[in-house]
């Protein structure tokens, strides 16, 4: 079996201690070298480079998104960012995303710990994540057991038939690693008159809305943070909150959504089969989905419902995509009536 060759560049040595533990139980993992900050990161860097970097970005000496930045110039190399859950560190962490990292592992402030050493298989699947990313699509614009995977019979039940056709068109989106670059590229190219969007990307709590309010900036949309009851208009593109599903909901001829708490889907909260089951149920015909880059399965099953409901069905293509996984598995349960280049999608939604 090849090992994933991994560095660790943080600055608590209990993280670094916890992390490579951790790792380590995965026989397909392999921890090569750890640094208390980039500098010392650097002289390790000169003797075995890793396959996969996982870099805190709050460091003395030099900051992790200076050095990833370095990096990214001069050896392109997949980065996961180990950062904390506070307001702070969602902000400079979303910095290093738009830098060229492809996903993200939060720590608490307190417990860290415990905290990962619980989230051993999520780390281990970012890592993975990680190391299947294709470069040419970054930075552009256990002993722990594993829990069961349950699916989206958990939230909703299956569709009995779609809702009747009419005039308001809804997109649904649904993505996870490499997301955030690919959803600024689709976004920031939709202009101001575009159908309602509601969008799940995998991303932990309190970094959703940090996400949202940076696409707002460069969006002619608007895009925030969903709440309860929000309405889907034209021109808004609703992203579900981190920590909570998000649902479709119709009341006359209006679409809202539901934001509301449950187990985890596909091992994801949010998750992409929730939104995409309720599209199916609620909108039918009227609905356009699409699954973008990122890895696992999560959005396949629900996409394949949305077509049986009527609804018109994109995958992004294995070239354009930062992990080929989601797309794939969409693909081969025969979900995705299109297959589209990533600078394509914006001409789906817009219905050219």
């Amino acid at each position: 079996m090849k090992q994933i060759r991994v560095m660790l560049v943080d600055d608590s040595a209990v993280v670094r201690q916890v992390l490579q533990a951790v790792l380590e139980q995965e026989p397909d993992i392999r921890v090569i070298a750890t640094a208390s900050d980039p500098l010392f990161a650097q002289e390790k860097l000169k003797k075995e480079w890793p396959d996969v970097i996982v870099l805190d970005v709050e460091m003395p000496r030099m900051d992790g998104i200076t050095f990833l930045t370095k990096i990214m110039a001069e050896h392109p190399t997949p980065v996961v960012i180990c950062s904390s859950l506070t307001e702070k560190g969602a902000e400079t962490t979303l910095q290093a995303m738009a830098a060229g990292a492809v996903d993200i592992i939060t720590k608490p402030t307190m417990g860290i710990k415990s905290f990962l050493q619980e989230s051993a298989h999520d780390l281990a699947m970012a890592v993975r994540a990680a190391a299947q990313a294709n470069l040419k699509r970054v930075g552009k614009p256990s002993s722990v057991p594993v829990s069961t995977k349950l699916n989206a019979d958990a939230m909703l039940a299956p569709n009995q038939h779609a809702m009747a056709h009419t005039t308001e068109r809804l997109i649904a989106i649904g993505t996870s690693t490499g997301g955030t670059q690919a959803l600024e590229t689709v976004l920031t190219a939709l202009p101001l008159v575009s159908p309602g969007i509601v969008i799940v990307q995998h991303m932990p709590e309190k970094f959703t809305a940090m996400f949202a309010e940076r696409l707002n900036g460069v969006c002619q949309i608007e895009v925030r943070e969903a709440k309860n009851n929000d309405r889907v208009l034209p021109g808004l593109a609703l992203i579900a909150p981190g920590g909570k599903h998000m649902q479709l909901k119709r009341s006359g001829a209006y679409y809202h959504v539901e934001v509301v708490n449950g187990p985890l889907i596909n091992r994801h909260r949010p998750s992409v089969d929730v939104l995409f089951r309720s599209v199916a149920k609620y909108a039918g015909k009227n609905a356009t989905g699409i699954i973008m880059t990122g890895m696992g399965d999560d959005g396949a099953r629900g996409l394949r419902e949305m077509l049986e409901a009527g609804a018109n069905t994109y995958a992004q293509d294995e070239a354009s995509c930062v992990v080929f996984g989601m797309p794939k598995e969409a693909i081969k349960l025969g979900a995705a009536s299109h297959i589209l280049p990533l600078q394509e999608i914006q001409y789906a939604i817009l219905g050219k």
